[in-house]
């Protein structure tokens, strides 16, 4: 007879995370860890990332969901940005206090879904809007609307400056946004689909994986590698600023991964994205003389463990270099992954099954 764990001991439980866990099964992405591949439909990453639009690869994702013609996928998000303005009133009479993310949060509970247009659309689309209406009102500007004529990359950073974007920006912003498009059943994709299994509608589930997101262990890293990078400030100081740093036993922003054993193939999808932005912003070559600084330190410091460069140390350079605020990230982030997370409770509700763990006691 197996001995029931004692009570109060929350370490009787073998798979705390739920690690190792299957509890789903999808064609959208899979994440292999031990070798540094991340694969979307049966693509890798490289294939997409730098070579297809946002629009391209959501449509490679929604493929048998949602419509498979660009034109007319690209014609739907432009009308659906359209429609999502309208409700950016709700945003400007918010609360003055609330962040950029929660105003979004404000702005998808009040919007509108309409049976005449898919819900992945609707919402994917006005994501987008909210953040720039968002970031604009905390800077104490007008709201732009968007311009349903442009791709989303282009129409979201021209709604946020306000001027015809530069082509490499475009083009980086895109190569970003395809990069965090899915990622497996991390903590926000997985409580989209523990919401969609209930039968809730796509809002819901949209807005809970926003809350997960938002916590520091999922969605905030990013940030803080530019501050790690400013406060190295010079190639100069790296090896003596790491080395201070792993004393004092901190974690350096940007390396190591929860899953990958090796490098993380997003962060050469997007340092390959900094090329073109190189010569106009000299953090790109600070970083990645940081970067081999902190690689050498964790080899000799960690030998035992494999920390290479994640997602967050590149995605905080380039967005820096195309000019986006670091109060930004997690929105955008957001933004990125939104049709990822639709595409998993689409999959979900597929199967009809509601997703109910069971769980070990451990009390009195």
């Amino acid at each position: 007879m197996t001995e029931a764990p004692k009570a109060g001991s929350l370490t009787a439980d073998p798979i705390a995370g739920l690690e190792g866990v299957v509890v789903a099964h999808t064609a959208l992405s899979d994440v292999d860890g031990q070798n540094g591949r991340l694969v979307l439909r049966g693509k890798p990453i490289e294939e997409l990332a730098g070579k297809a639009t946002f629009e391209e690869a959501v449509r490679h994702l929604w493929y048998s969901y949602i419509f498979s013609d660009l034109t007319t996928l690209l014609q739907a998000f432009g009308a659906a940005r359209a429609e999502a303005f309208a409700t950016v009133p709700v945003l400007e009479a918010a609360a003055s206090g609330l962040s950029i993310y929660e105003r979004m949060q404000v702005g998808l509970s009040a919007l509108p879904l309409s049976q005449d247009r898919p819900h992945p659309i609707s919402i994917s689309a006005a994501l987008p809007v909210f953040l720039a209406a968002s970031f604009r009102l905390a800077n104490g500007e007008m709201p732009i609307a968007p311009d349903p004529r442009l791709s989303m990359a282009e129409d979201l950073l021209t709604m946020m400056f306000g001027n015809t974007s530069d082509a490499d920006h475009v083009a980086a912003l895109d190569r970003y946004l395809v990069t965090i498009l899915d990622h497996g059943l991390n903590a926000s994709t997985f409580t989209a689909r523990v919401i969609g299994s209930t039968e809730a509608n796509l809002k819901q589930a949209v807005l809970g994986a926003m809350g997960a997101l938002s916590g520091p262990l999922h969605g905030g890293a990013p940030g803080p590698v530019l501050d790690m990078i400013d406060a190295i400030g010079t190639p100069g100081n790296a090896e003596a600023w790491i080395g201070e740093a792993l004393a004092r036993k901190e974690r350096l922003m940007g390396f190591g991964h929860r899953i990958y054993r090796t490098r993380d193939p997003r962060a050469d999808v997007l340092k390959d994205g900094l090329k073109a932005l190189a010569t106009t912003t000299p953090k790109v070559k600070l970083a990645e003389d940081i970067e081999t600084a902190a690689l050498a330190a964790l080899k000799k410091a960690r030998p035992g463990r494999v920390l290479d460069t994640n997602v967050e140390f590149y995605t905080a350079v380039l967005l820096d270099a195309i000019g986006i605020d670091r109060r930004l990230f997690t929105p955008l982030f957001a933004v990125g992954r939104t049709p990822g997370w639709c595409a998993h409770v689409m999959e979900q509700q597929e199967t009809g099954k509601l997703i109910r763990p069971a769980s070990v006691y451990v009390g009195p």
